[in-house]
């Protein structure tokens, strides 16, 4: 009886725990919400537009062409050209991220995707492509943004 009411006294005092209270959000899974975010506006018209809700102002671009653009405001420019011309209506379908914390305060995620078909202002027709891209996530302000990512078109593997 008195284990009773010691378990009675202490949920009084401490709250029993409510379902509607909000659990708090681990770092992992905000790393996800934000490389998420990226997913949403490369698959939205025009969603590169709020890249201010999911990346650094100092994000740094590297594309699977090789070609790297830094600063977001650079990487907005790059982005939105390519997706108003030759990705227009292209979608880009995340099918595995894993995340690593380096730090506390610093996530890497590693996404395989899969890009639909699409043809480069050279006239070269590409089928669906398999991509690996590697972003750099960082805690700023109490915010989880890109800080960086990294775009790799898989063409085998070893």
């Amino acid at each position: 009886m008195k284990k009773f009411i010691g378990t009675v006294l202490a949920v009084a005092a401490l709250g029993w725990p409510s379902p509607a209270r909000a659990q708090p959000v681990d770092a992992e899974t905000q790393v996800r919400q934000a490389v998420q975010s990226f997913y949403t506006a490369f698959n939205t018209p025009d969603g590169f537009e709020h890249a201010a809700d999911f990346a650094t102002d100092d994000w740094n671009h590297i594309n699977p062409f090789g070609g790297r653009t830094n600063g977001r405001a650079a990487v907005l420019q790059e982005v939105l050209q390519v997706h108003r011309t030759f990705l227009k209506g292209v979608s880009d379908t995340v099918t595995k991220i894993d995340v690593r914390m380096a730090t506390p305060d610093v996530g890497v995620a590693t996404v395989a995707s899969d890009l639909g078909p699409y043809t480069t202002p050279d006239g070269v027709n590409h089928k669906s492509a398999h991509q690996i891209r590697t972003f750099v996530v960082v805690k700023r302000a109490g915010r989880w943004l890109i800080m960086q990512d990294q775009n790799t078109f898989v063409t085998g593997q070893p």
